[in-house]
């Protein structure tokens, strides 16, 4: 075969083993592979699920380097590597909710291709249930290993306000998993969280409630623009900037709410400065992601803007400094994300 044929053959594969990823972390085969080398008998018994289907499901798994497979004692495992990706809560990656995600994703595949042809755009909330989830256990892990340690403390004096106890404002919050990661790491600081996602809002409530932290944190059903109560210490918006219709005028509202000597954290993408930079495997998922979700919600908006995941530092720059903030930088990075701070 061709090297393009190679290509094609594993991607399909890969669109295709997809499936198999989520029916493993569905049915607990990934967290069940935990206890060691096992035959497919021995992993459907402790799992109460079919032989026969275990079977093939480990073969494939196996076939696309997910599992290991040892063909003289007929065993399947998994690798510390295989196992922190796949069957750790607490890994460094979550990779079934990010095929969650794609599989949700893909569901909405006639309705984008509708708006090709139309040119119009697609909210957020019309996508499948699912994307919502794994939209948030695709970027949990990056948020839980930098947001606190490192994002954080590379901003200008936040942390020392933070500890003293400050006032935040996380717009665009989505569940709010970075909203209690902070209030968690901050119990002298106050936090209101802002989302238009009524789904999204009631799960980040609840989460709020079996945390305990309602005398601190607020969850309110609202979009960016109609942020209020500043002046605030510090407002933040994950991952979302890029996906607005006016992200200009977010990024006035949130000038306005600020303290004259506030920061606004702004989490987006990791990105290169260009089109032939951001060919990469990443690069590919990020456009993928893009065309799906990104570019499409931000048709849905009044506003005339849709930078995509894609867009890089300068275009956050000049919309940063047209909102009239004066000073902007790249504060930090992560797996995969940017981190810039904005000040008035």
């Amino acid at each position: 075969m061709s090297d393009f044929t190679h290509r094609f053959v594993a991607d399909l594969g890969a669109t295709l083993a997809a499936g198999g990823v989520v029916i493993g972390d569905r049915l607990g085969l990934y967290r069940a592979m935990g206890a060691g080398p096992s035959r497919p008998l021995d992993l459907a018994r402790r799992t109460g699920t079919a032989p026969r289907y275990v079977e093939e499901w480990l073969r494939g798994q196996a076939a696309g380097g997910y599992v290991e497979y040892d063909a003289e004692t007929g065993e399947y495992f998994l690798t510390a590597e295989q196992a922190a990706v796949l069957a750790d809560p607490e890994g460094p990656a979550d990779a079934p909710g990010a095929f969650r995600l794609a599989l949700a994703l893909l569901r909405s595949e006639p309705r984008i291709a509708e708006v090709f042809r139309t040119g119009a755009g697609v909210a957020w909330s019309e996508h499948d249930s699912q994307v919502f989830d794994g939209y948030a256990r695709l970027h949990r892990p990056s948020y839980e290993q930098c947001l606190v340690p490192s994002w954080l403390p590379a901003l200008d004096g936040v942390v020392k306000k933070l500890t003293r106890g400050a006032r935040v404002a996380d717009v665009a919050c989505g569940q709010a998993a970075q909203t209690l990661l902070m209030a968690r790491a901050f119990p002298r600081s106050t936090f209101l969280a802002l989302d238009l996602h009524e789904p999204s809002v009631a799960r980040a409530r609840a989460e709020v409630a079996e945390a305990g932290l309602g005398s601190r944190v607020r969850i309110e059903l609202r979009n960016a623009q109609e942020l209020s109560g500043g002046p605030y210490d510090l407002v933040t918006v994950f991952d979302a900037l890029h996906g607005m219709g006016d992200p200009v005028g977010v990024a006035r509202h949130v000038a306005e709410q600020l303290a004259p000597d506030g920061t606004w954290m702004i989490v987006e993408p990791s990105a290169g400065a260009s089109v032939a930079e951001n060919l990469t495997p990443m690069g590919r998922v990020q456009y993928a992601l893009s065309m799906f979700v990104c570019v499409p919600n931000a048709l849905s908006q009044e506003g005339g803007y849709s930078l995509g995941a894609q867009a890089g530092a300068e275009p956050i720059r000049r919309l940063v400094t047209a909102a009239g903030f004066s000073r902007f930088r790249l504060a930090a990075t992560g797996p995969l994300s940017a981190v810039y701070e904005a000040r008035p």
